[in-house]
């Protein structure tokens, strides 16, 4: 059976690094493996007065369906401000509500951060890992995956760079054995 791995890219921008960057690792997923670009961007922001039957966004509902139906997933996100941008935590807070019922519980979860400065997104990283604890979200711990200076690993034609994919590769093979593991 297939197993689905859902990608969750904290960057609007439609010419985004962290694009390139979730683009690669999804074409690095073995055989057996789908990838899934779940769309972040049409989300209501979170607002538990809408949280009723009658009331709740279709984009919710749609969000947390698509959700439910991953065997894992992955975070690709630029840091804004030494946080994560307002998409991506809008999205982890959608996904952990109603009260009891979060469709990311138990799901083997990959972290990456890549950014144009030297630290990779460092911050966003952690405060990614740090949500995805209290959800109840197992994260692989190692390699880590912070992706600096990213505006050289591109190449002229809007690819990741051969020598940072086998980087990728490993990381990309570290999250499947660590995704099997869970899901035996």
């Amino acid at each position: 059976m297939t197993k689905k791995i859902g990608f969750f890219i904290g960057s609007l921008r439609e010419d985004s690094y962290n694009k390139k960057v979730a683009e690669a690792f999804a074409s690095l997923l073995p055989e057996g493996y789908e990838s899934v670009f779940v769309k972040i961007d049409d989300l209501p922001f979170y607002n538990e007065d809408l949280e009723t039957p009658e009331n709740a966004p279709e984009a919710w509902t749609r969000f947390r369906n698509e959700v439910k139906d991953l065997d894992g997933v992955i975070f690709v996100s630029p840091e804004y401000n030494r946080s994560i941008p307002a998409v991506l935590k809008n999205a982890l807070d959608v996904g952990s509500r109603p009260y009891g019922q979060s469709v990311w519980d138990t799901k083997p979860g990959l972290v990456v951060t890549a950014s144009p400065g030297g630290i990779g997104g460092f911050g966003a990283n952690h405060i990614i890992r740090q949500s995805l604890v209290f959800l109840n979200v197992p994260t692989l711990q190692q390699p880590e995956a912070y992706i600096g200076n990213i505006a050289n690993l591109v190449g002229e034609d809007g690819k990741i760079i051969d020598g940072t994919m086998k980087f990728f590769e490993t990381i990309v093979n570290a999250y499947i054995d660590f995704l099997e593991k869970l899901t035996k």
